[in-house]
């Protein structure tokens, strides 16, 4: 979700990567949130940082972690990669129990904390 917001706001002026701990397949709550915003990413699927790495590089300037897994795997690469770490806790919409509309609204308060912060860090228009 963040990349998706923040390529979305900034489109090619910053360069996004995104990655996690384990690569996963794309889940079905993230790709109904960002729709209601208009952002198509049920095509996405996601990657591990070793993934990232091995394609893309680590020419990053900053890493910005959501959880306590990928915090310690980004910390790890500091030890190799000049680049900044930044720890965001977020919660985790996917422990979210109940219905449809209970486990949408967990995924909604993800998106949009992430949105908000997206927004302070980097200065959103």
């Amino acid at each position: 979700m963040a990349a998706a917001l923040a390529k979305h706001l900034y489109g090619k002026s910053i360069y996004v990567g995104s990655a996690g701990v384990i690569a996963g397949e794309a889940d079905p709550f993230v790709t109904a949130v960002m729709d209601e915003l208009g952002l198509d990413v049920q095509r996405h699927r996601p990657k591990s940082v070793d993934e990232l790495e091995e394609y893309e590089g680590l020419g990053f300037d900053l890493a910005i972690s959501l959880s306590p897994d990928a915090h310690h795997k980004a910390l790890e690469l500091t030890r190799t990669n000049a680049l900044d770490v930044e720890y965001w806790p977020t919660s985790d919409p996917t422990l979210e129990t109940g219905n449809r509309e209970q486990r949408l609204e967990a995924y909604r308060a993800v998106r949009d904390e992430l949105d908000k912060r997206i927004r302070a860090r980097f200065r959103a228009p």
